[in-house]
């Protein structure tokens, strides 16, 4: 009795061989959990790719890779001074995002990531000259930039890269590769279209992995059923009952992820006021849990324990019975599965 992820194989390798298509040498990325399939899986799918680079976020995790991918290996996260040295073969390119950094890395091979309008790190305009000088005592694999998912001002990304090409050119440094994320294949012809002598290299993960959604369905198994009434107490807590249903004990806890929010950025007045609605919902202790059971998404009935949710099925909906699997709608990057099953 397991939290499952199911994975229609055929038709998730049919998915990543439709990226690699639209994005010819695009850079693989497997970090954090390897986007809920874990590293291992994803340094075989990689091979199978016939893909000679993956990238990972950190050196901890580079540290891993190199035992299970033979190709070349690009750590996401800048280097910085006084970091924790991991032991780390030649075939590992670190990226850089000051100046300081790349001095810090001579010998190394690098890539060095500019400041886009997403403001978390990299090179700014202002500090191309001192970085000449730094780029003499490094192997530099080429310049990096990341640009943001969301435009709501208007702004073109392409229009953002051919900016930092001509600060870099201006500054005479060598333009041979650009690695870029979140770029559309279209935008990525439109940038190759303009600049044929450099090497555009796409770094993918959520796209490659996870832009399939019919690929891929968590399934949690019914361990337990229990009828209850209007009032009944159940629980930790000794809630009452809000009506006459059962309650349903599913596979899938904390341990799993399962509850598990991340902050999202809301949009509109719409997406707003169904914020403001879950927040109302949650202080009287009603909070939607991820388990759809007869074609709707069921409520917790307390909050979830380390191994297994319990749920409220109302009186009117198809009963439960243990044994049964409900589908569970929960983010890769932060669930823990019990097991793979591939059809």
């Amino acid at each position: 009795m397991a939290l499952t992820l199911y994975v229609d194989t055929d038709r998730w390798r049919a998915h990543q061989r439709s990226v690699l298509a639209d994005f010819p040498d695009l850079i693989p990325v497997c970090k954090g959990n390897g986007y809920g399939f874990g590293h291992e899986r994803l340094a075989d799918e990689v091979s199978l790719l016939e893909l000679p680079m993956i990238a990972v976020g950190t050196t901890y995790e580079a540290a891993r890779m190199r035992e299970l991918f033979s190709g070349d290996i690009l750590v996401l996260t800048p280097y910085r001074r006084n970091e924790e040295p991991v032991p780390l073969p030649d075939r590992v390119v670190r990226s850089a995002s000051s100046v300081d950094g790349v001095y810090g890395l001579v010998g190394s091979r690098v890539v060095v990531e500019v400041m886009s309008s997403m403001r978390r790190h990299g090179v700014t305009p202002g500090e191309l000259g001192k970085l000449r000088t730094a780029l003499e005592d490094v192997r530099l694999e080429g310049f990096a930039i990341h640009l943001p998912l969301d435009r709501t001002d208007g702004t073109d990304a392409v229009e953002e890269v051919i900016g930092w090409m001509d600060r870099l050119r201006s500054a005479r440094l060598p333009l041979e590769t650009m690695f870029v994320s979140h770029l559309s294949a279209e935008e990525l012809a439109r940038l190759r279209q303009q600049f044929p002598q450099t090497r555009f290299r796409a770094r993918i993960g959520t796209r490659l992995w996870l832009g399939d959604h019919e690929a891929t369905d968590y399934r949690g198994t019914v361990l337990d059923v229990t009828p209850v009434a209007k009032g009944d107490r159940f629980g930790y807590r000794q809630q009452k009952a809000p009506g006459d249903g059962w309650l349903a004990v599913v596979a899938g806890g904390t341990s799993h992820g399962v509850g598990l929010e991340a902050p999202k950025a809301l949009h509109g007045m719409t997406s707003r006021a169904k914020g403001v609605a879950r927040a109302g919902l949650a202080t009287v202790n009603r909070n939607l849990s991820p388990f759809v059971w007869d074609g709707r998404q069921r409520w917790f009935a307390e909050p979830p324990h380390m191994q297994v949710s319990i749920l409220f099925v109302p009186g009117e909906a198809k009963g439960p019975q243990v044994g049964d699997e409900m589908r569970a709608i929960l983010r890769h990057t932060t669930t823990q599965y019990d097991r793979v099953m591939e059809n």
